[in-house]
């Protein structure tokens, strides 16, 4: 029997399960360095990961991950793990910066499946975006839990930075709505 959650009017079809009912959400975030993570969207994800998400970020070369450790996120080798949009996961979200958008082809090409795959989020941050992917993405904000706030301090001295955190982060977002699990994005504007 197939059950609906109810959620303002919506129907929805339930959350994928695996391994004896538990839910489980895959992130794959792409960027050049720990550092860029934890500025731009450390407290995003913390939030991400303390919400049951599995987080885990690529990069293109060895680097301390210790920041990313302190927010409960995995480093992986960007060059051994290339995130496929035609993944076989339910429901998975991809997240990557400006920077290696613009310097690694096989990341666009990734960015770009992704788009048009329905049941993936697809998260963005910085600028400078293309009009293949600005036209389809709309800016939003995430506010930052106090657990969020206070982990990403703690990661960006980690990571030797000495910076205000903000109790949000913005970025960009395909805000798909046909994820079975509503989004703590807020639309800007």
């Amino acid at each position: 029997m197939r059950t609906f959650e109810v959620d303002s009017g919506k129907l929805r079809p339930p959350a994928p399960h695996r391994d004896g009912g538990a839910v489980k959400y895959r992130l794959d975030v792409v960027a050049a360095s720990p550092a860029d993570v934890v500025c731009s969207v450390g407290g995003w994800l913390y939030d991400r990961v303390r919400a049951g998400w599995d987080v885990n970020v690529l990069l293109p070369r060895r680097c301390d991950t210790r920041p990313l450790r302190i927010l409960g996120m995995q480093a992986v080798d960007l060059d051994s793990h290339i995130p496929p949009a035609s993944t076989g996961c339910t429901t998975r979200g991809l997240a990557v910066s400006a920077e290696m958008f613009a310097s690694d082809v096989r990341i666009r090409h990734e960015v770009l499946k992704a788009l048009d795959r329905w049941m993936t989020e697809v998260t963005l941050w910085h600028d400078d975006w293309p009009l293949a992917v600005g036209h389809r993405t709309t800016t939003v904000q995430h506010v930052l839990s106090g657990a969020a706030r206070a982990f990403k301090r703690h990661a960006l001295t980690a990571a030797g930075i000495a910076d205000i955190v903000s109790p949000t982060e913005t970025l960009r977002s395909d805000m798909k709505a046909c994820l079975p699990v509503d989004s703590e994005l807020i639309p800007v504007g």
